[in-house]
């Protein structure tokens, strides 16, 4: 069970990655959509939630620090779940719909996030504590 812990580490990790080199990569428009969201300081946002994705995803691939990493991700996601896809507050149905799936697909991030804390550390294959 230890390897099969270690391949989905391995997938969950690169997936936090690939959100964080999203972030870098696409700061111009991804700062134009926390523009329209109404997101306070939105360059900073994205800057900020890539690092926070970055070391959050880091820490969860190698196993180094996991329960700060795991923190990390939960400081990115709860609030940009709230703020970024309340689809309550979405009138046009597309747009509803969407920030709909995104936010139950981040509440299973969280949920899975959270979870994690349980596993005793430090974790198998693991390059730190």
């Amino acid at each position: 069970m230890a390897t099969v812990f270690f391949i989905g580490r391995i997938i969950f990790g690169l997936y936090w990655l690939k959100m964080a080199y999203n972030h870098f990569k696409k700061v111009d428009a991804m700062t134009g959509y926390a523009t329209f969201k109404g997101v306070p300081y939105p360059r900073l946002a994205v800057l900020g939630g890539g690092v926070l994705l970055l070391l959050g995803g880091l820490s969860v691939l190698l196993g180094l620090m996991p329960h700060i990493g795991l923190t990390l991700l939960l400081v990115f996601l709860i609030p940009v779940t709230f703020k970024m896809h309340a689809f309550w507050k979405e009138t046009d149905l597309t747009a509803r719909s969407g920030d709909e799936v995104q936010f139950y697909k981040n509440l299973g991030l969280i949920g899975a996030l959270l979870m994690l804390y349980m596993i005793a550390t430090p974790w198998h294959y693991s390059i730190g504590w």
